[in-house]
């Protein structure tokens, strides 16, 4: 259905410096039918931050984690369980949609269950740095998926009728990834769209940007390679397995060949270190 209802699930922790843009983008969608829960979780009153900038709409409910700092995974999952659309997205209080996304995304999340698209990666002030999975449009696979999105897994439109699952709070990152995985167990396919329809902001200190971001990722590819192993994650379509473990293998070699310089500007980025390897192993990205 074109025009299906969505929530959009937008978590807030020290975000007044960014949540105008990321909401002034949910605002201006061409797809108008849809619920924007935003929860803080920081104790910020954000309805008023929103209003100084001259924003307010009826579609925008907001929420409290009850939590300072609790971590986008329970502030995630409140706003999920307060949903009530069948079709989800999730944006980030410092990234922001472009305009045609969920009106290109919604109904290929409506057919197929689960629907991604490419990333436009930037600097805090706009400066492009990169796109991620620009290309082709198609299904991909399990095995397939994480060769073209091989970075980031939050600009995810999926259908919660055929799969509701919940981020994991015991993960220290990653938890789009593992989130993926429990759609896949039962959607068998994600249709990508291979244009940018969603600003990825690289903030300075982020869960995946920041002091130690190196040990986080490193046992987290670890443990989801262990969940893997131990059939954790059911998939659909079970030759999915091995394309995934395949990814997490090639990324932790990466982790301990990355060698940023500090202070480069623009900043080196793990997706330009990784997106070699990938190729060098004979798998599309």
């Amino acid at each position: 259905m074109p025009n299906e209802p969505v929530s959009i699930i937008m978590p807030a922790y020290r975000a007044q410096a960014t949540i105008a843009r990321a909401v002034a983008a949910a605002l201006a969608q061409t797809h108008s039918h849809f619920e924007l829960i935003i929860i803080s979780d920081d104790g910020c009153d954000y309805e008023a931050v929103l209003g100084r900038a001259g924003i307010a709409d009826p579609r925008i409910r907001h929420l409290e984690s009850g939590l300072i700092g609790g971590g986008s995974p329970p502030a995630r999952n409140m706003g999920l369980d307060a949903a009530r659309y069948p079709i989800a997205a999730v944006l980030d209080a410092d990234d922001a949609f472009k305009t045609e996304k969920l009106a290109i995304m919604v109904p290929l999340a409506a057919r197929h269950g689960l629907a991604s698209c490419a990333l436009d990666v930037t600097l805090p002030d706009g400066t492009h740095l990169r796109h991620i999975a620009r290309g082709e449009d198609g299904l991909l696979t399990p095995g397939q998926y994480k060769f073209v999105n091989f970075s980031m897994d939050s600009m995810l439109v999926h259908d919660r009728r055929r799969a509701d699952p919940r981020y994991d709070p015991s993960l220290p990152c990653m938890t789009d990834l593992d989130f993926l995985l429990k759609i896949f167990v039962t959607v068998p396919a994600c249709f990508h769209v291979g244009t940018p329809l969603h600003d990825y902001v690289k903030m300075p200190v982020s869960v995946s940007n920041g002091p130690g971001v190196t040990e986080r990722m490193v046992a987290t590819k670890h443990e989801l390679r262990r969940r893997l192993a131990d059939g954790f994650y059911p998939l659909a379509d079970p030759d999915g397995m091995a394309g995934i473990d395949r990814f997490l293998a090639i990324s932790l070699d990466a982790e301990q060949s990355y060698a940023p310089r500090p202070g480069a500007i623009p900043p080196d980025l793990f997706e330009d270190h990784l997106e070699p390897l990938l190729m060098a192993a004979g798998t599309r990205v």
